[in-house]
């Protein structure tokens, strides 16, 4: 970006140009390189010290009279003062990932206020930081910002069974995120390009990229299975089954395999409709279309029912009176509440992993109450469904 600046102009003010390419240079390894999930506080301490530097060049600039450079000496302190506004920028967005490292750990997270915080910040910095040679950096910051956005919103919207707006938002943060990858792909070619071979190191995406991409995937999985039945009407079974079986995790093979080993006669994820005005039932419907409220047992409808995709009706009742008498014990964090009906002959397993949500494993005749296969195979999927996983790798040090 300082290209820009000729180099015989640049010499009267040394220092200030050595501040500024420090700067890039820093902001290149921390914000956008390998640097991204190291210790917060060495961040903050690069981005304060970059900081300080930069104010004093805005300082320097406002003070200094005449000299060879005038012009020159105006825009360096314009750039800085516009840097110091990126630097407050980006510890703010430190401050909100080790925020959302704090959430992974508990029950819910209110994914709406994240956007909320998030948008606020988009707003508070969004012009101030606008000149052109800026523009990569502002960019940059603006696409981050978004794709973050978008895929927080469509937690929020697949948490509430919500399709079409879901939809929209995972895929405009996979738009988004294809554009920013073609970045890297340009760069690896005009380096090979350039240098000729195949021995130089290839151009690797920064961490942040990879970790955008991994909630994008998780939240793209977890789109696939609540939304089943509605995505199944779109392709055969068997294209359906090889486009399931390429998200990771691809909770319909992995359901369908502890069916299979476990001998399970159903396992079905519930949705608690109970409140909501708006529930029309599976996929998107017209917002103007209009359907009676359901009443009874059809308050809790089966999201996804496994193997035959039927609910179990005999047993419908029972899963309802389990979950409204025991709901204390399913709100608790990872909690596995195991329920056997003598009279009906059957176990039942339950688990929540979100508030409206929750996994029913029922089997024929008596199961221990306390299988640990059982029992570990529902916490794991609670936590992936409540996708905690990508948040906990936000930990500073961690390499996700």
């Amino acid at each position: 970006m300082m290209e820009t600046l000729r180099d015989e102009e640049l010499r009267p003010v040394p220092r200030e140009r050595a501040i500024l390419e420090s700067f890039f240079t820093h902001e290149c390894i921390v914000a956008g390189g390998q640097s991204f999930f190291s210790r917060k506080d060495s961040i903050r301490t690069i981005y304060t010290s970059l900081h300080n530097e930069l104010r004093k060049v805005v300082n320097m600039g406002r003070h200094t009279s005449g000299g060879s450079t005038p012009y020159l000496e105006d825009l360096l302190s314009h750039l800085s003062e516009q840097l110091c506004h990126f630097t407050q920028a980006r510890m703010e967005i430190a401050d909100f990932y080790e925020k959302m490292y704090s959430l992974g750990s508990q029950k819910t997270v209110n994914s709406e206020e994240l956007v909320s915080t998030l948008e606020s910040i988009l707003q508070k910095y969004s012009s101030k930081f606008h000149h052109p040679i800026l523009s990569r950096l502002e960019g940059s910051f603006q696409v981050e910002v978004d794709v973050l956005t978008q895929l927080l919103r469509c937690q929020a919207q697949v948490s509430e069974w919500h399709f079409l707006p879901a939809l929209l938002n995972l895929h405009g943060a996979h738009s988004k995120l294809q554009a920013w990858g073609q970045v890297f792909e340009r760069q690896r070619e005009t380096r090979k390009h350039l240098f000729g071979g195949q021995s130089q190191k290839a151009v690797q995406p920064p961490h942040l990229y990879v970790w955008l991409q991994r909630l994008q995937g998780a939240l793209l999985a977890k789109f696939s299975f609540y939304f089943h039945e509605a995505l199944s009407r779109q392709a055969p079974p068997s294209e359906m089954k090889a486009l399931t079986a390429r998200t990771s995790p691809d909770y319909f093979g992995k359901i369908s395999a502890f069916i299979r080993k476990h001998d399970a006669a159903n396992v079905s994820l519930v949705f608690d409709n109970r409140g909501s005005e708006s529930f029309q039932g599976h996929g998107y419907h017209h917002p103007h279309s209009y359907r009676e409220a359901p009443k009874g047992v059809d308050q809790f409808p089966a999201v996804v029912s496994l193997p035959s995709g039927e609910r179990p009706v005999t047993h419908w009742p029972n899963v309802i009176m389990i979950m409204s008498d025991r709901a204390v014990e399913l709100n608790a964090l990872d909690k596995v509440v195991p329920f056997y009906d003598d009279k009906v002959q059957s176990t039942y397993f339950l688990t929540r992993p979100e508030p409206h949500f929750t996994v029913v494993v029922i089997f024929d005749g008596r199961k221990s109450e306390k299988d640990s296969h059982i029992v570990a195979f529902l916490q794991e999927l609670s936590g992936s469904l409540r996708n905690s996983k990508p948040f906990s790798t936000l930990k500073p040090g961690s390499k996700g």
